[in-house]
């Protein structure tokens, strides 16, 4: 359940009410693809850098170690030893992804795994059925991820198929949470909003979606090629159709500049793989912008990533021991990097929920994004 707690302007505090524990929104979604964050982050260090939620990957945990054997090990959440609310991805985008290796059916999706070649099937049964085995809090809807450069005719068939699918996950995920041997019966579903960079096809398919009174809704299809001010276009334009009751879910977003304009549009759920994928190759965020720690003029730096800054690489050890780890190839140095990227999101999402709470949004937004562009 859903509580918002204030509005600003269009952005929104809430508090969104889960089997695994309450998420304060708006929140930043740490991602774990395969049950895990890469870097070397282990679950305690999650509850030690404010992670509310941890995201996983459908396909690739289906591919490897396979579904049934996490539910055969109690499900994601003992399985990983992680006690918050856990979101699992429809599996779609990374179908989709694989352009060569797949053929797009009513009945589903036909592929190769990219990692043995051998064929896979996945439609919507499929689909909520390695979910609920993977036992996660809320289950995304399959759904076809089309390219955001697609013509109307192409988006339009795809966005009347998503239709068509979104009602069948609800369908099996209705009947799955009914069963006896289900480990999580009370698995939310978010259903995705889809139409690239149309406006009247993204209206169009949330009144549609809204109808089916879902737990979330999220946008997708986002944040694929498009430029920032397409997609803050999209947002301006669907944001409004899909229900403020509800957490609304900006898939696969974004930088922290991305997050300060979407959270103005209503959006409080986020992820994104930038702050792991950047922090493994040395490049972390700070309040002035991002530092590559590879550059030479941190060799002798004995300050830490960001002065004031809490999470456990500043807390202990400079930027130019950092910069040794990273040159080194010491997986410290990765793992360091990573936990402070994370840490500085999670700390973002804070500072935006107090600012909302506080009717001073404008205000925070302004001088975050000024400062983080300054250069200093």
């Amino acid at each position: 359940m859903y509580e918002l707690i204030k509005k600003d302007g269009r952005a929104k505090r809430g508090r969104f009410h889960t089997v695994h524990g309450t998420i304060e929104t708006p929140v930043f979604m740490n991602v774990g693809t395969a049950a895990a964050i890469k870097g070397a982050v282990s679950t305690d260090d999650l509850r030690g850098i404010k992670t509310q939620v941890e995201l996983s990957n459908t396909y690739h945990l289906h591919v490897r170690p396979g579904d049934e054997v996490v539910k055969k090990m109690g499900g994601l959440h003992k399985f990983m030893n992680w006690d918050k609310p856990i979101l699992t991805d429809s599996g779609g985008f990374q179908v989709f992804s694989l352009a060569g290796l797949r053929k797009i059916k009513e009945e589903g999706v036909h592929f190769n795994s990219h990692i043995d070649g051998r064929k896979i099937f996945m439609g919507p049964e499929e689909s909520m059925q390695i979910q609920s085995n993977l036992a996660s809090t809320i289950a995304m809807a399959f759904d076809e991820c089309p390219s955001s450069v697609a013509d109307r005719v192409y988006m339009r068939d795809s966005v009347a198929r998503t239709t068509r699918w979104l009602k069948r996950c609800k369908a099996e995920m209705d009947r799955l949470n009914t069963l006896q041997d289900t480990i999580n019966p009370h698995q939310m579903l978010f259903g995705i909003n889809q139409g690239g960079i149309y406006e009247d096809i993204r209206i169009e398919h949330a009144k549609q979606i809204v109808d089916l009174d879902l737990d979330g809704y999220a946008v997708g299809g986002l944040a694929v090629g498009e430029s920032h001010e397409e997609m803050y276009r999209i947002l301006d334009a669907v944001v409004p159709y899909l229900p403020e009751q509800k957490p609304t879910y900006l898939m696969g977003v974004g930088t922290p500049i991305n997050i300060l304009e979407a959270v103005d549009r209503g959006v409080d759920f986020f992820d994104c793989v930038y702050p792991s994928r950047n922090g493994r190759h040395g490049h972390v965020y700070t309040n002035h912008g991002k530092l590559n720690l590879f550059n030479a003029k941190y060799e002798l730096d004995d300050r830490p990533i960001e002065e004031g800054c809490q999470c456990p690489a500043c807390r202990s050890y400079s930027r130019g021991y950092i910069r040794h780890l990273l040159k080194a190839k010491e997986m410290l140095g990765m793992r360091l990097c990573v936990l402070h990227n994370l840490y500085f999101y999670n700390t973002m999402m804070e500072e935006i929920r107090a600012a909302i709470e506080a009717g001073e949004y404008q205000v925070y937004k302004k001088k975050k994004i000024e400062g983080m562009t300054s250069g200093k």
